[in-house]
C-alpha cells in the first residue's frame, strides 16, 4: 500500500520502492520451477559414493540446475532474512551488524555450495 505522495515519487517508506518485495517473489517463483529437477537429482544421488555423485553432477545440465538453485535460494534467503532484521531489530548498530552478518553468511553458503558443485562436476 502506498500513499498518494509515494505513488508520485515512486518511493516506499524506506525510499527504495518495492524492489526487495519483487526480487523475493521472483526468486520464489524460480525456486518453485527448479525444485522438481533438484529433487530428481537429489534422489539420483541417494546412496551413491563420491565417484557416483561426481558422475551424475558431471553432466552439464544437472550441474547448471544445481548451481541455479543454490544461487536463487541463497539470494532468496538473504532478502527474506534482511526484511526480518529490518522489521524486528530496533537498535541501529545491532541492525547494521545483523545485516552485515546476514550478507556474509549468505555469500559464504552460496560460495561453498558453488565450489562443491563445481568440484564434484569437474571430477577433481
Amino acid at each position: 500500500m502506498r500513499t498518494p505522495l509515494g505513488r508520485v515519487r515512486n518511493l516506499g517508506a524506506a525510499h527504495s520502492g518495492t524492489g526487495d518485495f519483487w526480487r523475493q517473489r521472483i526468486t520464489a517463483v524460480a525456486m518453485t520451477l527448479l525444485i522438481v529437477p533438484v529433487l530428481v537429482v537429489v534422489f539420483m544421488l541417494l546412496g551413491r559414493n563420491q565417484a557416483g555423485a561426481a558422475q551424475i553432477l558431471g553432466s552439464l545440465p544437472i550441474a547448471l540446475i544445481m548451481l541455479l538453485f543454490v544461487i536463487t535460494s541463497a539470494w532468496h534467503m538473504k532478502i527474506g532474512m534482511q526484511v526480518v532484521i529490518e522489521d524486528y531489530v530496533h537498535g541501529e548498530r545491532l541492525k547494521l551488524v545483523s545485516i552485515m552478518a546476514n550478507n556474509f553468511f549468505c555469500v559464504t553458503v552460496a560460495l561453498a555450495s558453488i565450489y562443491a558443485i563445481l568440484k564434484l562436476s569437474s571430477g577433481v
